[in-house]
């Protein structure tokens, strides 16, 4: 079993939602050291030399981003945090959210530090009602302890934190569609590059952050980039929050070493999988990932070691399905979210999707011709690469997995179909 890692659930008996009582679990310090005793340049080679990697999907080395950021530039430089959180099976940013939220704002104290932001946001998923709340109290009481505002730690620094709510589109997710809509305008990504370093929020250099990362951030100052690094794998190390959902027997959040293997999560830490059921097939890091099959489990949840078994440890968000599991009816599900959620701007991605959604109602109905399973694929094929974000990739690559994965599951919807079609009609 893997090493114990507490950093974002602590072993405390101290709320931790209260200034008092994260102050008192030794909350801030890591603050306090980057302003008093680092200047900015230092901070960012240290998470640089830490190779942390962003926790939102991407996997993006955090410190390499932040030295983006124009030399001597002139305009204000905006720190942006991603807390949209919207793929579907991830829960991990909510708990760090609603259960330790000064452990997001004091990563992100030492993010605005580090690369000469004064106003920082949180663009936070609309549904998050009650972690907007437990944010804005944070918020407020960061303030009223001076660790927010002008002069923090009484030096020249001054940092703001504002929140801003979105209407919850998955498309806001992707950072420059967070861009667009904290402009107030509709979530539609931009094209790239100009990057969001460069050109981002307000035409201004900006740096967006997942939640996950910036609240690492604070480990890394505290305790050093050579402790983070001693965590993991060394290309992508640290501690890392993997939520589990579905035919489990404890669905939940794990905080575990980045690399613990997927059969431990499965069925170590999550119980295994439902009483008297087998495992089917498991999506290892959020729906728009492709999914393994039961036999593909011995693989380190890292992100070389999930995209060399030919998927992407993306959020992190494992989906676990048994064999009483329809994966017509699975992928159906997945195809009727992209479908509402595509933003419209990108043909093969407003069409594709409704066509792929459209396929696989008829498949899953009993309607479906052997010849969909090739339109199936050759559509999904056709949008991936072909748009201004990911969100076509997001919604082919589960297809084209699932076909791949689940063939029998398909030739049996086509078989049913068969079997149920009129004389007339055969």
């Amino acid at each position: 079993m893997s090493e114990k890692v507490l950093l974002h659930y602590q072993d405390t008996s101290e709320d931790l939602t209260d200034i008092l009582g994260y102050v008192d679990d030794g909350g801030y310090r890591a603050a306090r050291k980057a302003l008093t005793t680092m200047i900015p340049e230092e901070v960012t080679a240290t998470v640089k030399e830490s190779n942390l990697r962003g926790r939102g999907g991407a996997g993006f080395p955090a410190g390499l981003k932040w030295s983006f950021i124009p030399k001597g530039t002139d305009k204000p430089v905006y720190l942006l945090c991603n807390a949209d959180e919207s793929e579907p099976g991830t829960f991990k940013d909510r708990q760090i959210i609603e259960n330790d939220p000064h452990q997001l704002l004091e990563g992100m104290i030492i993010a605005a530090y580090a690369i000469g932001c004064k106003h920082a946001y949180i663009y936070i998923r609309g549904e998050f009602g009650r972690g907007y709340k437990v944010l804005e109290h944070a918020i407020a009481q960061a303030y009223e302890k001076g660790l927010l505002g002008k002069e923090i730690f009484g030096t020249m620094a001054e940092i703001n934190i504002h929140v801003h709510r979105g209407a919850g589109a998955y498309i806001c997710g992707e950072e420059t569609g967070l861009i667009e809509s904290i402009e107030g305008k509709r979530g539609h990504p931009r094209n790239k590059p100009p990057f969001p370093a460069v050109y981002g929020v307000f035409g201004c250099p900006t740096i967006v952050n997942n939640v996950e990362t910036l609240a690492c951030v604070k480990h890394v100052i505290e305790k050093g980039a050579d402790w983070f690094k001693s965590i993991g794998p060394e290309s992508g190390p640290g501690p890392k929050l993997y939520g589990i959902s579905g035919h489990v027997q404890r669905p939940g959040v794990y905080e575990l070493p980045m690399g613990t293997s997927l059969r431990e999560i499965i069925e170590v830490h999550a119980g295994g999988v439902t009483a008297g059921r087998k495992l089917k097939g498991v999506i290892p890091g959020g729906s728009s990932v492709p999914v393994l099959r039961a036999d593909e489990i011995d693989v380190a949840m890292d992100f070389d070691s999930v995209a060399k078994a030919g998927s992407m440890l993306g959020s992190a968000a494992i989906i676990v399905m048994d064999d009483s599991t329809d994966m017509v009816k699975a992928l159906r599900t997945i195809a009727h979210f992209y479908h509402h959620e595509s933003c419209g701007q990108c043909t093969p991605c407003r069409e594709g999707t409704g066509w792929l959604e459209k396929i696989l109602i008829r498949l899953d109905e009993g309607k479906g011709t052997p010849e969909d399973l090739a339109t199936l694929d050759s559509v999904a094929k056709g949008m991936l690469g072909n748009t201004v974000c990911v969100m076509a990739d997001a919604a082919a690559m589960p297809v084209r997995s699932f076909l791949e994965k689940f063939p029998e599951d398909f030739r049996d919807a086509v078989n049913r179909a068969g079997k149920t079609a009129s004389p007339v009609a055969a």
